[in-house]
């Protein structure tokens, strides 16, 4: 599988596991089978799986606990990122808040869940307008610089905002929406690769009106024998080597299906092909 080195340190494979989805529906409250989910993330690992992407905010609190009651102790070189910054009302209600003293208390219970002493990389879920952005950023910096996290990212931000981050707070990854049929942080994954930030596309297998039955890519995956949404990671992983895709499920057979997309290779025409249809 192929790598990439998040802040100069920390080398995971390039197909990681997105822990969003092993929570109730809505991202609220308990799966409906926790063991399964429990199971999901062992077989990850076993499967060369060792960048696990999660947050306070999945269920709340659901994904890391049980992250922890399935791992912990962890095996080494695994790691573990998580997002504070955002506040549940309910099922699919997500509200950002940047103050200082909220993210520390963010932290300090995503530590506690994930029964670690630093967390390898913490990201701002979300920008909040009510904060400056100065405020925001020196807490996560503070948070550094005490050894309680080792690498700082941010999620859904625009290059600007990228640049302005790293004025104040050293950065190594972003996490926006990215996919085959959704591409509009192009700009963003460009700015990445020049600066050699990781790149976490969330939401990585939707691809629009490009899986159709009949369409590009459903022909190209037939005739590989694969599907489609296997089809959409490994365009991932050939689109840009700081793109670090975390398809989720609470499925193992899903799992399963996600991983062994990492492996499919196609020739230089049919990427161009794939990539012509996108643009169109």
């Amino acid at each position: 599988m192929q790598t990439f080195t998040i802040g100069g340190d920390l080398t995971v494979n390039r197909l990681g596991f997105g822990a969003m989805r092993i929570t109730g529906n809505g991202v609220w409250g308990e799966p409906k089978d926790p063991e399964e989910c429990r199971k999901v993330l062992r077989r990850a690992v076993e499967l060369g799986v060792n960048f696990i992407d999660t947050a306070d905010a999945y269920g709340p609190d659901v994904s890391e606990r049980l992250i922890a009651e399935a791992l912990h102790p962890y095996p080494a070189g695994l790691v573990i990122a998580t997002k504070g910054g955002l506040t549940r009302s309910g099922p699919n209600a997500w509200a950002p808040v940047g103050r200082p003293e909220y993210l520390k208390q963010c932290l300090e219970m995503s530590l506690r869940r994930l029964r670690v002493e630093r967390i390898d990389l913490y990201q701002l879920h979300r920008l909040d307008p009510k904060v400056p952005a100065e405020e925001t950023l020196g807490a996560l910096n503070e948070f550094k610089q005490a050894g309680k996290v080792r690498h700082i990212g941010l999620s859904e931000v625009s290059v600007d905002e990228v640049k302005h981050a790293r004025s104040v707070v050293p950065v190594v990854s972003v996490q926006n929406m990215y996919n085959l049929g959704s591409r509009k942080h192009e700009d963003v994954l460009n700015y990445c690769e020049e600066q050699k930030l990781g790149f976490v596309p969330w939401f990585p297998v939707a691809a629009g009106k490009l899986a159709r039955p009949g369409g590009p890519l459903d022909e190209t995956a037939k005739r590989h024998s694969v599907s489609v949404a296997q089809l959409a990671l490994a365009w991932l992983l050939h689109r840009s080597p700081v793109l670090i895709p975390i398809p989720g499920t609470s499925s193992v057979q899903h799992l399963e299906e996600n991983v062994a997309a990492a492996s499919i290779r196609l020739d230089e025409s049919e990427w161009t092909a794939i990539e012509n249809s996108a643009r169109r």
